[in-house]
Formats: structure tokens, C-alpha cells, sequence
């Protein structure tokens, strides 16, 4: 039996500091440090699954400035068995002025529960790659430091 298939749309909001938008979860009852976005739905591309995500996470439109990155390697699902990760990354900004708080240190909420989100800024150049919590997220780290 072939396993089946995830994918997963996230988005690199990067502002004229050099710094990226990181997002602090708790979810599955684990702490994590991914890049803002989430998992693309059956009758969705992955530029309205970005969109929508942004909507329900910021409160807030983006628009795409480009594709960034597509995973080119295996990658086991992190929370799934026999699931297959792919992970699709689009540089992206906001269509009006930030609305909502950006932290200034990690997990910034106030109790740890499943759906607890906080943002905040991260200067690419100092940002390590094993302070993000998924694979696919480590590698655009790096793809990020290189592009700067």
C-alpha cells in the first residue's frame, strides 16, 4: 500500500531589518517554532491556502511576492506514519500595516494549550537552524542565510 501525501504551504515574511517572521505554537501538545502557515485543503491551491492561512493566523490579507522554495527530498511527516511531508514556501508581505502583537521572546502566550500562537521577529543571519522545530524548516533557514 503507498503511503499518502501531506503538504503543507507556508510563508516568508521578511522585513528591511533582514529578519524573518517566526511563529511560536503550542500544538499536539508540543511546543514548535515553524514559519507562519499551514496545511493546504482538498479544492485549494497553494496560493489560496496561503492566503487563508494568513487570514486565519494574522487576521490579515498578504499578497506573493514570489515562490521561494518547494521540498526536492524525502521527508517523513512529522506527526503521521507511511505520510509523505511536502512542503511548498512563498516569500510573501502584507497587503496594509501589521495588525496584530509580535512578541519579543518566544511562546508569549499565556498558557500552554493546544492552538496557542505568538510571532515574532527573527534576524536571518543569527537565526540557527536547530531553533526551528521541523526538518524542512531547518533546510529553509539555510536557503534564507544564503540569499540574504
Amino acid at each position: 500500500m503507498a503511503g499518502d501525501f501531506i503538504i503543507r504551504v507556508y510563508g516568508l515574511i521578511i522585513n528591511e531589518k533582514k529578519q524573518v517572521l517566526l511563529s511560536d505554537e503550542f500544538m499536539m501538545n508540543q511546543k514548535m517554532t515553524k514559519f507562519p502557515g499551514g496545511g493546504l485543503q482538498y479544492g485549494e491551491g497553494p496560493v489560496d491556502c496561503i492566503k487563508r492561512e494568513a487570514l486565519e493566523e494574522f487576521g490579515q490579507e498578504i499578497e506573493i511576492i514570489e515562490h521561494f522554495y518547494t521540498t526536492h527530498f524525502f521527508q517523513q511527516a512529522f506527526f503521521f506514519d507511511n505520510h509523505q511531508l511536502i512542503s511548498i514556501y512563498y516569500k510573501i508581505r502584507f497587503t496594509e500595516p501589521i495588525r496584530f502583537v509580535i512578541s519579543e521572546k518566544p511562546f508569549d502566550f499565556a498558557e500552554m494549550k493546544n492552538g496557542s500562537q505568538s510571532f515574532r521577529w527573527a534576524d536571518i543571519l543569527s537565526l540557527q537552524e536547530d531553533e526551528m522545530t521541523f526538518p524542512i524548516d531547518k533546510y529553509v533557514v539555510g536557503l534564507l542565510k544564503n540569499k540574504i
